[in-house]
Protein backbone atom coordinates (compact mmCIF):
# COMPACT_ATOMS: atom_id res chain seq x y z
CA UNK A 1 0.00 0.00 0.00
CA UNK A 2 1.29 3.50 -0.78
CA UNK A 3 1.46 5.65 2.16
CA UNK A 4 1.14 9.92 2.46
CA UNK A 5 2.60 11.98 4.74
CA UNK A 6 0.31 15.49 6.12
CA UNK A 7 2.43 17.80 7.89
CA UNK A 8 0.01 20.59 9.60
CA UNK A 9 -2.19 21.71 12.01
CA UNK A 10 -4.59 19.94 14.13
CA UNK A 11 -8.76 20.87 13.85
CA UNK A 12 -10.47 19.87 16.46
CA UNK A 13 -14.24 19.92 14.51
CA UNK A 14 -12.55 17.36 12.11
CA UNK A 15 -13.37 18.85 9.25
CA UNK A 16 -9.91 20.95 8.17
CA UNK A 17 -5.99 20.09 8.96
CA UNK A 18 -4.53 17.16 9.63
CA UNK A 19 -8.27 15.56 10.12
CA UNK A 20 -9.32 16.49 6.66
CA UNK A 21 -6.06 15.13 5.31
CA UNK A 22 -6.32 11.60 6.63
CA UNK A 23 -9.55 11.07 5.72
CA UNK A 24 -9.01 12.31 2.07
CA UNK A 25 -6.14 10.29 2.04
CA UNK A 26 -8.26 6.78 3.03
CA UNK A 27 -10.96 7.76 0.64
CA UNK A 28 -8.33 8.34 -2.37
CA UNK A 29 -6.74 4.44 -1.41
CA UNK A 30 -3.57 5.17 0.38
CA UNK A 31 -2.39 4.89 4.18
CA UNK A 32 -1.95 7.97 5.76
CA UNK A 33 0.34 9.86 8.70
CA UNK A 34 0.61 13.24 9.88
CA UNK A 35 2.92 15.51 11.74
CA UNK A 36 1.52 17.86 14.10
CA UNK A 37 2.68 21.18 13.56
CA UNK A 38 0.16 23.32 15.52
CA UNK A 39 -2.94 22.05 17.79
CA UNK A 40 -6.20 24.95 17.08
CA UNK A 41 -9.61 25.35 18.49
CA UNK A 42 -12.03 25.82 15.86
CA UNK A 43 -15.13 24.31 14.74
CA UNK A 44 -17.61 25.94 11.87
CA UNK A 45 -17.69 28.96 13.39
CA UNK A 46 -14.51 30.14 13.41
CA UNK A 47 -10.96 29.47 15.22
CA UNK A 48 -10.45 30.59 18.26
CA UNK A 49 -7.12 30.00 19.88
CA UNK A 50 -3.73 28.34 18.34
CA UNK A 51 -0.81 26.42 19.46
CA UNK A 52 1.91 26.01 17.86
CA UNK A 53 4.08 22.78 18.20
CA UNK A 54 7.77 22.92 19.52
CA UNK A 55 9.72 23.04 16.28
CA UNK A 56 11.89 19.86 18.03
CA UNK A 57 8.70 18.11 18.25
CA UNK A 58 8.15 19.09 14.72
CA UNK A 59 11.52 17.50 13.60
CA UNK A 60 11.09 14.26 15.74
CA UNK A 61 7.98 13.40 14.20
CA UNK A 62 9.37 13.92 10.54
CA UNK A 63 12.19 11.69 11.61
CA UNK A 64 10.13 9.50 13.57
CA UNK A 65 7.75 8.36 9.97
CA UNK A 66 11.11 9.19 7.15
CA UNK A 67 13.42 6.38 9.79
CA UNK A 68 10.84 3.37 9.45
CA UNK A 69 8.14 3.78 6.97
CA UNK A 70 8.54 4.83 3.40
CA UNK A 71 6.67 7.76 2.47
CA UNK A 72 5.66 7.99 -1.07
CA UNK A 73 4.16 11.54 -0.97
CA UNK A 74 4.03 14.64 1.43
CA UNK A 75 1.17 17.40 1.71
CA UNK A 76 2.07 20.63 3.36
CA UNK A 77 -0.79 22.45 5.07
CA UNK A 78 -0.59 24.79 8.01
CA UNK A 79 2.87 26.26 9.10
CA UNK A 80 2.50 29.10 11.15
CA UNK A 81 5.84 30.29 12.24
CA UNK A 82 9.39 30.85 10.88
CA UNK A 83 10.80 28.30 12.79
CA UNK A 84 8.41 25.60 11.62
CA UNK A 85 9.19 26.24 8.15
CA UNK A 86 12.95 25.93 8.51
CA UNK A 87 12.38 22.76 10.40
CA UNK A 88 9.80 21.55 8.12
CA UNK A 89 12.09 22.44 5.27
CA UNK A 90 15.56 20.63 6.67
CA UNK A 91 13.90 17.51 7.07
CA UNK A 92 12.24 17.06 3.56
CA UNK A 93 15.70 17.84 1.88
CA UNK A 94 17.64 15.47 4.63
CA UNK A 95 15.15 12.53 3.58
CA UNK A 96 14.77 13.89 0.18
CA UNK A 97 10.65 13.59 -0.09
CA UNK A 98 9.49 13.30 -3.25
CA UNK A 99 5.52 13.95 -4.26
CA UNK A 100 5.09 17.11 -1.87
CA UNK A 101 2.21 19.22 -2.12
CA UNK A 102 2.32 22.07 -0.65
CA UNK A 103 -0.83 24.34 0.26
CA UNK A 104 0.13 28.10 1.43
CA UNK A 105 -2.68 27.88 4.05
CA UNK A 106 -2.51 31.44 5.24
CA UNK A 107 -6.38 33.12 6.41
CA UNK A 108 -9.09 30.82 7.71
CA UNK A 109 -12.64 31.06 6.32
CA UNK A 110 -13.66 32.59 9.50
CA UNK A 111 -10.37 35.23 8.73
CA UNK A 112 -7.60 34.18 11.16
CA UNK A 113 -4.52 34.35 10.17
CA UNK A 114 -2.82 31.07 10.07
CA UNK A 115 0.74 31.88 9.40
CA UNK A 116 2.38 34.64 10.31
CA UNK A 117 2.97 37.26 7.94
CA UNK A 118 6.61 37.74 8.88
CA UNK A 119 6.94 34.12 7.63
CA UNK A 120 5.51 34.64 4.41
CA UNK A 121 8.59 34.85 2.54
CA UNK A 122 10.14 31.91 4.40
CA UNK A 123 7.06 30.12 3.06
CA UNK A 124 8.06 31.21 -0.43
CA UNK A 125 11.64 30.57 -0.43
CA UNK A 126 11.98 27.52 1.42
CA UNK A 127 8.66 25.42 0.88
CA UNK A 128 7.76 26.16 -2.50
CA UNK A 129 11.24 25.05 -4.53
CA UNK A 130 10.15 21.65 -2.47
CA UNK A 131 6.82 21.12 -4.18
CA UNK A 132 5.43 19.07 -6.76
CA UNK A 133 2.28 21.01 -6.94
CA UNK A 134 1.89 24.14 -5.39
CA UNK A 135 -1.94 25.02 -4.45
CA UNK A 136 -2.68 28.57 -3.60
CA UNK A 137 -6.33 30.04 -3.97
CA UNK A 138 -6.62 33.58 -5.11
CA UNK A 139 -6.24 35.45 -1.49
CA UNK A 140 -3.13 33.19 -1.29
CA UNK A 141 -2.01 33.91 -4.74
CA UNK A 142 -2.71 37.48 -4.03
CA UNK A 143 -0.32 37.68 -1.07
CA UNK A 144 2.56 35.69 -2.76
CA UNK A 145 2.56 37.74 -5.85
CA UNK A 146 1.95 41.34 -4.37
CA UNK A 147 -1.16 41.66 -7.13
CA UNK A 148 -4.62 41.77 -7.46
CA UNK A 149 -6.32 38.69 -9.06
CA UNK A 150 -9.69 38.96 -11.09
CA UNK A 151 -9.75 37.63 -14.13
CA UNK A 152 -8.43 34.57 -15.82
CA UNK A 153 -5.73 36.17 -17.23
CA UNK A 154 -4.42 37.28 -13.75
CA UNK A 155 -5.00 33.74 -13.03
CA UNK A 156 -2.42 33.14 -15.38
CA UNK A 157 -0.21 35.85 -14.85
CA UNK A 158 0.00 35.14 -11.18
CA UNK A 159 0.78 31.45 -12.13
CA UNK A 160 3.55 32.13 -14.08
CA UNK A 161 5.49 34.58 -10.90
CA UNK A 162 4.13 31.99 -8.76
CA UNK A 163 6.48 29.51 -10.25
CA UNK A 164 9.22 31.63 -10.46
CA UNK A 165 9.81 30.76 -6.58
CA UNK A 166 10.45 27.00 -7.76
CA UNK A 167 7.91 24.46 -7.53
CA UNK A 168 7.04 22.18 -10.60
CA UNK A 169 3.78 22.58 -10.99
CA UNK A 170 1.20 25.70 -9.56
CA UNK A 171 -2.44 24.95 -9.41
CA UNK A 172 -3.85 28.31 -8.57
CA UNK A 173 -7.67 27.72 -7.86
CA UNK A 174 -10.25 30.39 -8.94
CA UNK A 175 -12.90 29.15 -6.45
CA UNK A 176 -13.38 33.20 -5.28
CA UNK A 177 -14.14 34.56 -8.20
CA UNK A 178 -17.58 35.07 -8.60
CA UNK A 179 -17.87 35.28 -12.51
CA UNK A 180 -16.09 31.61 -12.59
CA UNK A 181 -14.55 28.75 -11.11
CA UNK A 182 -11.98 28.09 -13.38
CA UNK A 183 -8.71 26.26 -11.66
CA UNK A 184 -5.60 26.47 -13.96
CA UNK A 185 -2.72 23.99 -13.77
CA UNK A 186 0.52 25.78 -15.04
CA UNK A 187 4.14 23.55 -15.60
CA UNK A 188 6.22 26.37 -16.32
CA UNK A 189 5.38 26.08 -20.00
CA UNK A 190 1.40 24.70 -20.37
CA UNK A 191 -1.61 25.88 -19.11
CA UNK A 192 -4.47 23.20 -17.89
CA UNK A 193 -7.90 24.22 -17.01
CA UNK A 194 -10.38 22.42 -14.81
CA UNK A 195 -14.01 23.66 -14.97
CA UNK A 196 -16.35 22.39 -12.81
CA UNK A 197 -20.01 24.06 -12.07
CA UNK A 198 -20.18 25.52 -8.74
CA UNK A 199 -22.54 23.88 -5.93
CA UNK A 200 -24.75 25.81 -3.89
CA UNK A 201 -23.90 25.14 -0.23
CA UNK A 202 -22.31 26.99 2.12
CA UNK A 203 -20.73 23.78 3.89
CA UNK A 204 -17.00 23.78 2.39
CA UNK A 205 -15.10 24.04 5.67
CA UNK A 206 -11.72 22.05 4.85
CA UNK A 207 -11.96 21.99 1.37
CA UNK A 208 -8.83 23.21 0.42
CA UNK A 209 -6.90 20.72 2.86
CA UNK A 210 -9.32 18.01 1.12
CA UNK A 211 -8.15 18.75 -2.20
CA UNK A 212 -4.56 18.85 -1.69
CA UNK A 213 -4.49 15.85 0.34
CA UNK A 214 -6.12 14.29 -2.70
CA UNK A 215 -3.80 15.13 -4.80
CA UNK A 216 -1.04 14.00 -2.99
CA UNK A 217 -2.69 10.88 -2.33
CA UNK A 218 -2.77 10.35 -6.42
CA UNK A 219 0.96 10.99 -6.78
CA UNK A 220 1.71 8.69 -4.15
CA UNK A 221 -0.33 6.31 -6.63
CA UNK A 222 2.39 6.88 -9.19
CA UNK A 223 -0.15 9.48 -11.24
CA UNK A 224 1.27 12.31 -14.01
CA UNK A 225 0.92 15.64 -11.92
CA UNK A 226 -2.37 16.45 -14.32
CA UNK A 227 -3.79 13.44 -13.58
CA UNK A 228 -3.42 13.14 -9.87
CA UNK A 229 -4.96 16.74 -9.98
CA UNK A 230 -8.30 15.56 -12.15
CA UNK A 231 -8.97 12.62 -9.98
CA UNK A 232 -8.76 15.04 -6.68
CA UNK A 233 -11.41 17.69 -8.66
CA UNK A 234 -13.51 15.27 -9.10
CA UNK A 235 -13.25 14.03 -5.57
CA UNK A 236 -13.65 17.21 -4.03
CA UNK A 237 -16.52 18.13 -6.10
CA UNK A 238 -18.38 14.87 -4.91
CA UNK A 239 -17.32 15.93 -1.76
CA UNK A 240 -19.01 19.62 -1.53
CA UNK A 241 -21.76 18.02 -3.67
CA UNK A 242 -22.55 16.08 -0.79
CA UNK A 243 -21.34 18.66 2.32
CA UNK A 244 -22.42 18.02 5.87
CA UNK A 245 -24.17 20.05 7.60
CA UNK A 246 -23.00 19.86 10.72
CA UNK A 247 -22.61 22.26 13.47
CA UNK A 248 -23.36 26.16 13.08
CA UNK A 249 -21.61 27.95 10.45
CA UNK A 250 -19.95 25.98 7.62
CA UNK A 251 -20.09 22.13 7.50
CA UNK A 252 -17.77 20.04 6.57
CA UNK A 253 -17.38 18.19 2.95
CA UNK A 254 -18.15 14.94 3.01
CA UNK A 255 -14.51 12.72 2.48
CA UNK A 256 -16.63 8.95 2.37
CA UNK A 257 -19.66 9.69 0.06
CA UNK A 258 -18.79 7.39 -2.87
CA UNK A 259 -17.58 4.62 -0.34
CA UNK A 260 -20.59 4.86 1.70
CA UNK A 261 -22.69 5.11 -1.83
CA UNK A 262 -20.48 1.75 -3.06
CA UNK A 263 -21.50 -0.27 0.62
CA UNK A 264 -24.86 0.79 0.51
CA UNK A 265 -24.79 3.55 3.92
CA UNK A 266 -26.64 6.49 3.44
CA UNK A 267 -26.80 9.01 6.07
CA UNK A 268 -28.89 12.30 6.22
CA UNK A 269 -26.79 15.13 4.45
Amino acid sequence: MKKALTIAGSDSSGGAGIQADLKAFAANGVFGMSVITAVTAQNTQGVFAVQDIDPAVIAKQIEAVFEDIEVDAVKIGMVSRIETIETIAAGLKKYRARNVVVDPVMVSKSGYHLLNPAAESKLTALLLPLATVVTPNIPEAEVITGMKITSLQDMEEAAKMIHCFGPQNVLLKGGHRTDDATDILFDGNTFRYFSSPRIATTNTHGTGCTLSAAIAANLARGYAVYDAVALAKEYITTAIAHALAIGKGVGPTHHFYDLYKRAGVFIDE
